[in-house]
């Protein structure tokens, strides 16, 4: 099986073009591999995943950027916004959360609302940082002065660039990634949006799918090459949202629960369209809009998912622009909002200010919490899996847990798999770690300590979003 695709970065007189699009094959290249598409399909979740996976929307105004980090830390960055605030935006998220290294930069194409921050964040993570693990892009070029410093840059970090097509594979550790376009022969002529390099991830239970700019011809070309094997939680939708893109089909084929739009909020192209809005909701996609939103977080952990915003918005697709819009360089702080299992329904989250002496709503509740153990043995940042809630069916009949959630204090979150019922009598518990998951232990796949030793609030709500049972302990 050959190796991706190294594209050559040839400058001359001032002119950047690349040279030999496929032509430069290696039998070892140091990332990734080839795949036959035939042999793939992208509905290959990871079965009982440790760990979380995490999608950051980045509040970029009309560009978009994305970043994904792995159970294992391993980085994707997609996009990095719009040319005119040379990656600002995206590099200060990228600081206010910690990343030291990307280790794949996806260039969906070429256009400058998706490439605007490459100079800078190269630049960065190759002088201040810890580099830059490998470029994939789908080898369509541009004339434009934002794609030449791209390149420029690229060439003077020496940084392996990757022609990437349909059937190559992105090897971010503990996530089954897999490229679904551009095909080998491009589509629309070689035009750039058709031809956006789209990516699904898979983890547990759990897919999302990145579409880049792909407008009519990139999504018929999706739903004839994939059908069924589309279906993904979540959908970021095409082009911000233009109205020749989330086409019926496509959205009757993926059936997204979330959808996510990456637009300005006073964008001069009309994004999102009235007929996008209008599709999702007739299907009952929630919706979340970073002009109104803000930066959006979804994290994963294999069988539900909690969202996190700056900003509580509606997310009823025909109400998004009843929101106030935000400032891409705005510092309020992001809050969970809701947690949606993969399989059942959502379950509307708030954050606690304190804790409260108020009553659970939830009278009659056949769930309690038998045993708090929240200071761990050792060092409880490093032993979190002997940090743990029991609970405990008291009830004569089973109890099904889809879709109720779990919270603190602070507004940590976690939803029960979907399909996980407690017998009469019977006990679970509630791991803050990662592992395996059974009939009586539950894992978290937290990063950090979760319940505070000096007390904290537990709060477990039902799948209709009802607090059915808190505890406050000190």
């Amino acid at each position: 099986m050959m190796g991706n695709r190294i594209l050559a970065v040839v400058v001359v007189t001032g002119f950047i073009v690349l040279a030999g699009c496929g032509a430069l094959v290696t039998e070892d290249a140091p990332r990734g591999t080839t795949a036959d598409p035939s042999d793939e399909t992208p509905d290959r979740p990871i079965e009982s995943p440790n760990g979380t996976l995490s999608v950051h929307f980045i509040n970029v105004g009309q560009g978009t950027s994305t970043l994904v980090v792995g159970p294992t830390n391993e980085t994707m960055l997609i996009d990095s916004g719009d040319w005119s605030d040379d990656g600002e935006h995206v590099l200060a998220y990228l600081r206010d959360h910690d990343i030291e290294r990307i280790d794949y930069l996806v260039t969906t194409h070429a256009d400058a609302d998706h490439i605007g921050g490459h100079e800078a964040v190269i630049d960065y993570f190759e002088t201040r940082g810890e580099g830059i693990g490998a470029v994939y892009d789908p080898g369509i070029t541009s004339s434009s002065h934002t794609y030449g410093d791209y390149l420029n840059a690229i060439d003077e970090h020496d940084v392996t660039l990757y022609e990437t097509r349909a059937g190559d594979r992105i090897p971010l550790e503990g996530v089954e990634i897999d490229v679904l376009a551009p095909p080998a022969a491009y589509l629309a002529s070689g035009d750039r949006n058709e031809n956006s390099i789209i990516v699904r991830l898979g983890f547990g239970r759990s897919s999302f799918l990145l579409p880049g700019d792909g407008e009519t011809a990139s999504e018929r070309y999706l739903v004839d090459e994939y059908g069924s094997g589309l279906n993904a939680t979540v959908v970021r939708a095409g082009h911000h949202g233009s109205e020749s893109s989330s086409g019926s089909e496509f959205l009757d084929v993926t059936e997204p629960r979330i959808a996510v739009i990456s637009s300005a909020y006073e964008s001069q192209y009309g994004h999102p369209h009235e007929e996008v809005l209008r599709r999702f909701s007739r299907r009952s996609i929630r919706t979340y809009w970073t002009a109104t939103h803000g930066d959006v977080a979804l994290t994963s952990n294999g069988s539900a998912i909690t969202v996190a915003t700056q900003r509580d918005a509606p997310t009823a697709p025909l109400a998004l622009r009843d929101g106030e819009p935000i400032e891409p360089d705005s510092d309020e702080p992001m809050q969970v909002r809701a947690i949606v299992p993969v399989g059942g329904s959502a379950t509307t989250t708030t954050v606690a200010d304190g804790a409260t002496t108020t009553d659970p709503t939830g009278e009659g509740s056949a769930l309690s919490i038998s045993a708090i153990h929240e200071d761990a043995s050792g060092d409880d940042t490093v032993n979190l899996n002997d940090e743990y809630v029991v609970f405990e069916n008291t009830g004569s009949e089973p109890l099904d847990l889809t879709g109720w959630s779990v919270a603190d204090e602070a507004g940590h979150a976690y939803a029960f798999p979907s399909g996980f019922a407690l017998d009469s009598g019977a006990r679970v518990t509630l791991h803050t770690g990662s592992g395996t998951d059974s009939s009586s232990d539950l894992h978290w796949g937290a990063d950090g300590a979760v319940w505070n030793n000096a007390g904290d609030v537990i709060i477990v709500r039902d799948d209709s979003g009802t607090i059915v049972l808190q505890e406050d302990y000190r």
